[in-house]
């Protein structure tokens, strides 16, 4: 008889321990040993297994090492006590502070912060072409500061890893009087001016795509939330998609764009996007303007919030500073409580429903509620009127058409340069017209009752 083959052993997974810092005085979405769970998920996310932990209260940052003196020698016995590998401070640490730790733990730790970990969790999970150039800039900006000669081998990565020994993505030898070190910093510097030019491109791309959109007349939806919210399943129920689904932060990367039918044989495009965090990097917010634009330029939002979560409220508050960061406040957004199937009390999702306006509660894994949402997205679209007053210069005559297409004008005055119209709109194209109001249309209603086209 032959005997069977071995499975195959995976690798060790390299041993973090977990640093977090209160800070006195400052009120935090979550309470510190909250946010240190969820940065032990991220890191598990990212392959690690987290060791142990290690907290402290602060007033503010220590000049040198982040946490005191005392606190790092403690750190420091912790690390070899656990054969730590890696440190993760839950917050963003700078490149002196990084530096010193570094210094101070020894040669064979190093040290992570919450950012450095998300963005390799982003590297991971990139598939499209887009969604890797935008984690690249972000990696390689975040890195940059923070380069020394432990970490060159990024620097080695620049321009897809070709080129000589000594010729770093695409820069040359060195100079007379250059480090290796500078080299780097500047093989670096000139991928990420690359990596810019090419997000450029993407960024053309997407805008005709969208003009392609509008003219089409068909609205689109952005699903935003917070990481794990369900957004994917949600997806995969509504347009029978094949989105990548897991139980764990990040899972799903790259936008995805999917036509939903609504009640009545109304459509609408539904795009999945990236989820948020509380902390969320400001790097990564600018690396990922391109695919931001999505949720910015949307007719409405469908904020997913995981109900069945101790903390889906501060999750909830989290994703809605991310929002108004971003410039999308203003968009119409109807807020979806996600996973009831696991509530123990169902009434709970009720008591939410009454704190949050347009909300509705669902299981986008049962598929209960998916029908009362889709009624509720499609009166958003297509039946809710806002009252609205703008100044339209003539050059954008297409707006205008639209309003008179679409709306109903109360009021309208030919100007130099421009028209003044006043009336009511769809609130699904309060967007288009945001740039240009005179008058908001929350000013008047701050809850408008449904008006049917017709």
């Amino acid at each position: 008889m032959s005997k069977k083959k071995p499975k195959p052993t995976l690798p060790p997974r390299e041993r973090a321990f977990l640093v977090g810092v209160e800070w006195k005085g400052q009120k935090n979405l979550l309470s510190l040993q909250d946010s240190l769970t969820e940065l032990a998920l991220l890191a598990d996310t990212a392959g690690l297994e987290v060791v142990g932990e290690l907290t402290q209260k602060l007033d503010r940052p220590h000049v040198e090492t982040f946490i005191g003196p005392g606190k790092v020698e403690e750190l420091k016995a912790l690390v070899e006590e656990t054969l730590a590998q890696l440190v993760i401070f839950d917050d963003e640490l700078s490149p002196r502070h990084q530096r010193e730790l570094e210094k101070a733990l020894g040669e064979a730790v190093r040290v992570m912060d919450r950012t450095g970990l998300i963005l390799d969790i982003f590297a991971q999970h990139a598939h499209t072409k887009e969604g890797m150039l935008q984690v690249e800039l972000a990696q390689y900006e975040y890195y940059l500061p923070r380069l020394t000669r432990r970490w060159t081998h990024l620097a080695r990565q620049a321009g897809g890893g070709g080129g000589r020994t000594g010729s770093v993505g695409g820069v040359g030898l060195r100079g007379p009087g250059e480090t290796q070190l500078e080299v780097d910093r500047r093989a670096i510097r000139a991928r990420i001016a690359h990596l810019k030019r090419e997000l450029e491109k993407v960024k053309a791309h997407r805008s005709r795509y969208r003009a392609q959109r509008r003219r089409a007349r068909i609205p689109t939806v952005s699903l935003v939330g917070y990481t794990n919210a369900g957004k994917s399943t949600l997806l995969n129920r509504l347009a029978n998609a094949n989105v990548y689904v897991a139980d764990q932060l990040f899972a799903t990367l790259d936008p995805t764009t999917r036509r939903v039918e609504l009640p009545g044989g109304a459509v609408a495009l539904f795009t999945d996007t990236v989820g948020f965090i509380q902390k969320l990097p400001p790097t990564l917010v600018a690396a990922f303007r391109a695919t931001l634009e999505e949720i910015t330029e949307a007719d409405l939002l469908l904020h997913v919030v995981d109900i069945s979560h101790p903390n889906a409220l501060q999750q909830y508050e989290a994703v809605q500073l991310t929002l108004d960061e971003i410039g999308a406040g203003h968009i119409p957004t109807i807020t979806v409580l996600n996973k009831i199937d696991r509530l123990r009390e169902p009434q709970a999702a009720q008591e939410i429903m009454r704190q949050v306006p347009k909300s509705v509660a669902i299981s986008a894994l049962q598929g209960t509620g998916i029908e009362e949402m889709l009624r509720l997205i499609h009166c958003e679209l297509y039946e809710f009127f806002l009252p609205i007053e703008v100044r339209l210069p003539y050059q954008e005559g297409a707006l205008i058409s639209l309003f008179h297409e679409m709306g109903q004008v109360e009021r309208i005055e030919h100007g130099r340069g421009g028209v003044v119209i006043q009336g009511r709109i769809p609130g699904r194209l309060i967007a288009r017209f945001t740039p240009w109001l005179v008058k908001s249309p929350h000013d008047e209603q701050e809850h408008p009752a449904p008006l049917h086209v017709g």
